[in-house]
């Protein structure tokens, strides 16, 4: 693989590489409370609130993650009835009006950060202000809107229909087993 393919692919990966760092850290954070808590009667003063800061990035990171894979939940079942260009057609008007639903809170979310948020507002324990606690709200709504975009225009002009790792473990056992079916056949036949 070329260097650009590799510094792209690793771009592209941004969101999951920051999950998982966030993962490990927040994690280890608390369970490190729990042993000093535990066998030292300690506890570090700023571990709980720094924790739960960490695992609100996690989630809203991860919510751009699975807007990447196409695995946020939506009722999708009414259109397997559809014919596929209606299909395709039905789904991106749905993703259109998620794109509406991101960036009005993109603009709503910037503005409470930047424009009404208290100067002022600071974490209890650390001091930092909260302005870079809540940054993750326009961030993360943004990528949500970047995914799904590139997501439908994968899905109109290149024919790539993004499935969710579900979707494609099922299609995996659905062909695994429809081999084994055919299998059973020829075998029976002989």
């Amino acid at each position: 693989m070329s260097a650009v393919k590799t510094i792209i692919k690793h771009l592209n990966n941004t969101e999951e590489y920051l999950c998982a760092l966030l993962l490990t850290a927040f994690v280890t954070l608390l369970f490190l409370q729990i042993l000093l808590r535990q066998f030292f009667q300690y506890s570090i003063p700023w571990g709980d609130e720094v924790a739960t800061y960490m695992f609100v990035w996690f989630a809203y990171l991860g919510a751009s993650v699975a807007a990447k894979m196409s695995a946020h939940n939506r009722v999708s079942f009414q259109f397997s009835f559809f014919p596929p260009i209606v299909r395709k057609v039905s789904e991106t008007f749905a993703d259109l009006l998620w794109i509406i639903f991101n960036l009005f809170f993109v603009y709503l979310s910037y503005d409470f950060v930047f424009n009404k948020m208290n100067l002022f507002w600071k974490s209890q324990t650390t001091g930092i202000p909260m302005k870079y606690f809540y940054i993750i709200l326009p961030i993360a709504f943004s990528l949500m809107t970047l995914r799904i975009l590139w997501n439908n225009y994968e899905r109109w002009f290149k024919g790539i229909e993004a499935l969710d790792p579900e979707q494609k473990e099922i299609s995996k056992m659905k062909a695994i087993n429809s081999q084994k079916q055919n299998k059973n056949y020829k075998n029976s036949i002989v």
